[in-house]
């Protein structure tokens, strides 16, 4: 799940980039080469398959769609960007999309993980005065 949320944000940098590019009149390839930095050394090769996909004609989406740098909601909208000619537009849209729900996975594991760590320091919590009291108690009955 870690795994899926990192190229997540990985994606959504890389659409906002070439989205930017794209609305600013680069060509896409160029947005492309130009954005591979963003990406892990695992995703580059994928982006740069991708590139040269376009290089030789194929559509933006089915490339980025071939080379799994999208997910199917991303690739759709895509599609949709390409017939419309909003490309930049729909890519930053896209990675606005990616950005909430990468915010909706952080929310859900604060949920989850705030109460596990208010048990762990009630536990530390109450291990810390229970050896603070116990050479007190071990005082009181050597007194007997």
């Amino acid at each position: 799940m870690l795994g899926r949320q990192l190229q997540l944000f990985q994606l959504a940098r890389l659409y906002r980039t070439v989205g930017m590019l794209l609305r600013g009149g680069m060509p896409a390839v160029t947005a492309f080469d130009m954005s591979a930095g963003l990406l892990s050394p695992a995703l580059k090769p994928s982006l740069a398959h991708a590139a040269q996909a376009v290089r030789e004609g194929k559509s933006i989406a089915a490339s980025l769609e071939r080379f799994d740098l999208t997910t199917p909601v991303a690739a759709r909208m895509l599609r949709v960007g390409e017939r419309s000619g909003n490309m930049g537009e729909m890519m930053e849209r896209i990675a606005s999309f990616y950005d909430d729900e990468l915010a909706r996975t952080v929310d859900l594991l604060a949920r989850v993980i705030e109460p596990a760590l208010m048990t762990l320091v009630g536990i530390v919590v109450g291990i810390i005065v229970v050896l603070m009291y116990f050479p007190i108690f071990e005082l009181a009955g050597s007194i007997r």
